[in-house]
Order: structure tokens, then sequence, then C-alpha cells
């Protein structure tokens, strides 16, 4: 299994694009519709209409990467239910998202941070 940085800043583009747009393109959508910095050290990631592929954008210090997964069978469970266009994940839900889990249903459990213990 392809596996993300846990702790990698991961922005997801609820909306389906189309799968003809390249890095040009995706970099658009990233900096006119997504509003965000498509240079940023985030990744991120869209799927197409019938959510079978993934295509996921990252800048790398001197140039953009665009990695990509199709499903030949299946489809990826795409949050179309959630509020706003833009959803924020971490490196490992990405991992699990694109493994074939539905971390919209069944999130995590919540990070706890004591100060001291006892």
């Amino acid at each position: 299994m392809f596996t993300f940085n846990s702790e990698a800043e991961v922005f997801l583009h609820k909306a389906p694009v189309d799968f003809r747009k390249q890095i040009n393109g995706l970099a658009l959508i990233v900096q006119e519709s997504m509003m965000l910095d498509p240079m940023h050290t985030a990744l991120f990631v869209f799927a197409n209409a019938r959510a079978n592929r993934i295509k996921v954008l990252w800048w790398d210090r001197n140039g953009f990467c665009l990695w990509m997964k199709r499903l030949e069978k299946d489809r990826f469970v795409w949050p179309v239910k959630h509020k706003g266009d833009v959803l924020r994940l971490n490196g490992e839900q990405l991992t699990y998202l694109i493994a074939g889990f539905d971390i919209f249903r069944f999130p995590p459990h919540q990070r706890l941070n004591y100060g001291a213990v006892g």
C-alpha cells in the first residue's frame, strides 16, 4: 500500500474535476477555486465524477509532482455531503481514503494532549 506522511497537510477538493486537467489546470483550481497557494507544502487531492480516479498534486521545492490512482472495479468514498468546498485532512487519512476506507463515516479517535500525568 502506498502511504503518505501522516503529518502531511492535505486539502481535498470535493467537486469532481475534469481528469484531462494536468498540473497547470489543477494548480489553477487550487489557486482560484480553493483559494490556496499551490506552491504551499500541502497535498491537494481531486477526484473525477465517477470517483474511480484520484489525483494528488504537490509542490516539491522546485517543481510540481502529480500522483494518480485509477481503480479498475470500485470507487473511492468521496465526501459529497460534507459542508464546504474543501476538506482538510492529514496524510494518514489520505492513505486510508486511497486504500478504500470510509474516513468520513468512521473518523479516528480524537488526539489528546495533556500537560502533565495524573
